[in-house]
């Protein structure tokens, strides 16, 4: 089995490559950070956005960051450019358990490719890890990330759940499990 916190994947699927951001990636790292449209449905303290120097979060995704959660970049294959972020946290090794979440530049956004990363991820968690609970979160806001976890056979088991993301207040969320 292999220890996803130590080992970096590189996993295709027909449209896309998942693989560690580089220093290439910086423009397309740039744009997904920028656009406040991404980030309306998603925590206020993505490791992305905790910083201002996007170069030092390229240069500390596989140091500073990957204690707590595993970020990879999403590319589309036939022109190698970079279309967002998926994301495994929360690991639990005792239990099996992880979540992931995901973020895609807007203009890549209703094109089948997040439910198309997420399918082929958790294809790679099921056969190359012991993780046996795959959880996520959205708001109840976000309708489209619902439609690619439905899409991905996850069921949402809690509507509405207050969760801390970061906000003033506690955000109710929707809790999805596969």
């Amino acid at each position: 089995m292999i220890d996803l916190f130590k080992e970096l994947p590189v996993i295709t699927g027909d449209r896309i490559t998942i693989k560690p951001v580089t220093a290439a990636d910086r423009e397309g790292l740039l744009e997904l950070v920028n656009n406040d449209n991404v980030y309306k449905y998603l925590p206020s303290f993505l490791f992305e956005r905790k910083y201002e120097d996007i170069d030092y979060v390229i240069s500390h995704l596989y140091t500073e960051c990957i204690d707590e959660s595993l970020i990879l970049g999403v590319f589309i294959n036939s022109t190698g450019e970079f279309c967002g972020l998926i994301e495994l946290y929360g690991y639990k090794d005792y239990i099996h358990k992880i979540s992931i979440g995901y973020r895609y530049i807007e203009r890549f956004w209703g094109q089948g490719i997040a439910a198309e990363t997420l399918g082929c991820f958790i294809d790679y968690i099921e056969k190359n890890t012991d993780i046996e609970i795959i959880t996520a979160s959205t708001m109840l806001q976000n309708k489209a990330s619902a439609k690619v976890l439905i899409k991905n056979d996850f069921d949402l088991v809690v509507s509405g759940s207050p969760e801390d993301w970061g906000f003033e207040e506690m955000t109710p969320s929707d809790k999805w499990i596969r």
